[in-house]
């Protein structure tokens, strides 16, 4: 099970608070995250922008186009089919790392695999004398 922190729990509860409170929504992505925006902190001029995710709060659930998005790298809200992605584009995959679908190279012993030896074709610099 899972440790919960007191600071976690409170996070969560002041998002709600500020999403229902002075959030204006923009937009849902395929995972169901919705995206926020509302008025800028004291002494900024730019609006802030948000996600609250639809199940687990993992930064790697963004696909890229709302993640430019939420770091103002466009304006532009992005649509759900976008006219930006091209065919032999792979769809958006959250990161796999610590999970039973992670990459391991050939020869990785979590795969069972065994290194190749070294070929000797390497050599290493020497400085000029």
């Amino acid at each position: 099970m899972a440790k919960i922190s007191i600071f976690g729990v409170l996070s969560n509860i002041q998002m709600l608070i500020k999403t229902a409170c002075g959030g204006t929504k923009v937009g849902v992505d395929q995972y169901g995250n919705v995206y926020y925006t509302g008025k800028p902190r004291g002494g900024t001029t730019h609006e802030r922008r948000w996600v609250m995710y639809a199940k687990d709060a993992e930064a790697s659930l963004v696909p890229a186009e709302w993640h430019g998005w939420l770091h103002r790298q466009t304006d532009v809200i992005p649509e759900t089919q976008s006219k930006h992605r091209k065919p032999w584009q792979k769809p958006h995959q959250p990161n796999l790392t610590a999970t039973d679908k992670a990459y391991f190279p050939p020869g990785d012993p979590r795969k069972g695999g065994h290194r190749d030896r070294a070929t000797g074709d390497y050599v290493a610099w020497q400085p000029p004398q």
